[in-house]
C-alpha cells in the first residue's frame, strides 16, 4: 500500500510526500498539522484532514500514526 501525504501551505503551494500514483492521498491545512497538538486521526474526524482512497487502509495508517508523523515532519519543514 502506498501513501502520499500533501500539506496544503497555500492553494498554488502544496508540499507532497509520496509517489504520485499512490493508493491513498492525505491532505491537511499547513496550520492545522503545524499545532502542538497535531493528531491526524483526531483531525480526519474533524474533517479537517482529507483522504481519497480504500478506507480501510487509510483506517490502518491513520491508527499507525504513520500519518501524524509524516504530516508533523512536513509541517516542520515549512516553518
Amino acid at each position: 500500500m502506498s501513501v502520499q501525504y500533501q500539506l496544503i501551505v497555500t492553494k498554488k503551494d502544496v508540499r507532497t510526500d509520496g509517489p504520485d500514483d499512490a493508493e491513498i492521498v492525505i491532505s491537511v491545512p499547513a496550520p492545522v498539522a503545524a499545532a502542538d497538538d497535531f493528531d491526524a486521526t483526531v483531525e480526519f474526524m474533524r474533517g479537517r484532514l482529507k483522504a481519497a482512497g480504500h478506507t480501510g487502509q487509510l483506517i490502518e495508517v491513520l491508527k499507525s500514526g504513520a500519518a501524524t508523523e509524516s504530516l508533523r515532519a512536513l509541517a516542520l519543514s515549512v516553518a
